[in-house]
């Protein structure tokens, strides 16, 4: 009997011997393999049983371990049968992917191996590098060696090229901002239309810009960001004393998937010393379709382009990227090498984290060298333009449905539409369509989300799924229709 007292060290049981986690992996690839061979077949999402919600909301902090096959059990009992739904073929809801099956088992085998991908010579450093220059080779982007690094989405892509573009600006004007910060130079201004991702003034406010310095460029009737506005607020900006620096273009926008015009928006950038990001986080793969490719005409004139693999390639959350023309541009803004990260193995490119802000970063680069490198740029580009031609059929079909408006034309693969019955009210159709995508989600058979596009409640249907059929696209407006009918009759009777 051991004589060790409770909470001493000797008293922890041991972790798992290599035979017990053997087993217990093979358990789980079983428990994934038939979760991901069930989806189709259950609702898409349920809300949560109460219970079962509170008991993950307050479990209590173990005094003991528990086995790797209890914990299995758990996770496949309690966890599991409460997905978010984006791996089901009739996921419509805001960009998020069912996740690929080389990436899924690539995650393992990173987290097995546990690096720190800030720098070194390991073969997640070098991987990615590699992968990196894929996703640029894929959107046609021009990658010179070391520019770009992956990150955890193209939010904080987005930080790191607005931040290159502020630095670079302000030493056009004269000031080392590293060592100086922002006091010395007049307001800096950037710009994007009312589409852009919330990310883009999340970033503006981080960096110290202040969002009353992103100023909102008009459209045009297509959704797209019009030229002659954006001329017009630069030559204001500038007679006013400030420093235009930015403009922010999207190769599909949020709400309907609009591809803005990247080489009019290249050359005034050119002639204005203008630094042009685009948006890409998702629609940028669009680039691979031959049937829409001539939409992203210019984007390669771009000074940094932020986007997604976890989104249209289906890596595995979480997984973006910042690509930049300039190598010397991002590092500049972020190297800082302290005496104990001097590594003479890094080579000239340095270690990640002259990059970004990371230091410690996760090893994302496998789970995107095995997505890629399963399905190939020939599968890629099959599944992308599977999924434009998808969802232009289901633009048809609101077209051709009475009931259904088409809000805009289906550039990439997003479909904004509503409910909107001949005769009815405009207040009661944007009543109902507010409340409608949630009805939608709750009978389970269909998940869209909404939005509001020019003052008007849509639904917005993303449909990145290969895996998709029209049948699910039957499926969805069928669910569209019954809901709303009944969200009408109930407001009708009011």
């Amino acid at each position: 009997m051991s004589d060790a007292s409770p909470g001493s060290p000797d008293s922890v049981s041991a972790p798992g011997s290599p035979d017990d986690f053997r087993s217990a992996a093979r358990a789980t690839a079983d428990l994934v393999a038939d979760y991901l061979d069930a989806l189709p077949e259950r609702p898409v999402w349920q809300p949560m049983d109460p219970a079962e919600r509170a008991a993950l909301l307050d479990a209590p902090l173990p005094t003991e371990g528990r086995p790797l096959t209890e914990l299995l059990e758990l996770i496949g009992t309690k966890v599991m049968p409460a997905p978010m739904g984006n791996g089901h073929p009739r996921f419509f809801g805001w960009v998020n992917s069912a996740p690929a099956p080389a990436g899924v088992l690539a995650t393992l085998a990173a987290a097995a191996m546990n690096p720190s991908s800030a720098g070194g010579d390991h073969a997640d450093v070098h991987l990615e590098r590699a992968v990196v220059r894929w996703i640029a080779e894929l959107v046609g982007f021009p990658h010179p060696p070391g520019g770009g690094i992956l990150t955890s989405g193209t939010s904080m892509a987005t930080i790191l090229c607005l931040a290159a573009a502020r630095n670079r600006a302000a030493r056009l004007a004269g000031c080392d901002l590293r060592e100086a910060g922002l006091a010395g130079l007049p307001p800096l201004v950037g710009y994007a239309t009312a589409e852009t991702h919330s990310c883009v003034r999340k970033a503006v406010e981080l960096l110290g810009l202040g969002s009353r310095n992103l100023r909102t460029v008009a459209t045009g009737p297509d959704g797209r960001l019009d030229l002659a506005a954006l001329r017009t607020a630069v030559a204001e900006d500038r007679a006013a004393g400030r420093l235009p620096f930015l403009v922010v273009a999207s190769a599909g926008t949020v709400g309907t998937g609009t591809v803005d015009p990247f080489e009019p928006i290249a050359d005034l950038c050119a002639e204005e010393r203008l630094w042009l990001h685009v948006d890409g986080a998702y629609g940028a793969f669009g680039a691979l379709d031959p049937a829409i490719a001539h939409r992203y005409a210019g984007m390669a004139r771009a000074d940094s382009l932020a986007l997604d693999p976890h989104k249209w390639l289906g890596v595995p959350v979480d997984c973006g990227c910042a690509l930049v023309r300039h190598t010397e541009e991002l590092r500049g803004t972020f190297s800082l090498v302290p005496s104990y990260l001097r590594d003479e193995a890094a080579g000239e490119l340095g270690w990640f984290s002259e990059y970004g802000m990371e230091q410690t970063r996760p090893f994302r680069s496998l789970k995107v060298w095995a997505t890629i490198a399963h399905r190939g740029r020939a599968g890629i580009t099959a599944d992308i333009a599977r999924c434009t031609a998808l969802a232009r059929r289901l633009g048809e079909l609101v077209e051709a449905d009475p009931q259904l408006e088409l809000l805009a034309p289906v550039e990439t693969s997003i479909v904004a539409f509503r409910y909107r019955p001949a005769g009815a009210d405009e207040q009661l159709v944007d009543a109902v369509n507010r409340e409608l995508p949630t009805a939608v989600q709750l009978r389970g058979r269909a998940f869209v989300t909404g939005a509001v596009y020019q003052g008007r409640e849509m639904l917005r249907a993303c449909l990145l799924n290969a895996a998709t059929t029209e049948h699910d696209l039957a499926v969805l407006l069928d669910e569209v229709r019954s809901a709303a009918a009944e969200l009408t009759e109930r407001r009708m009777i009011r």
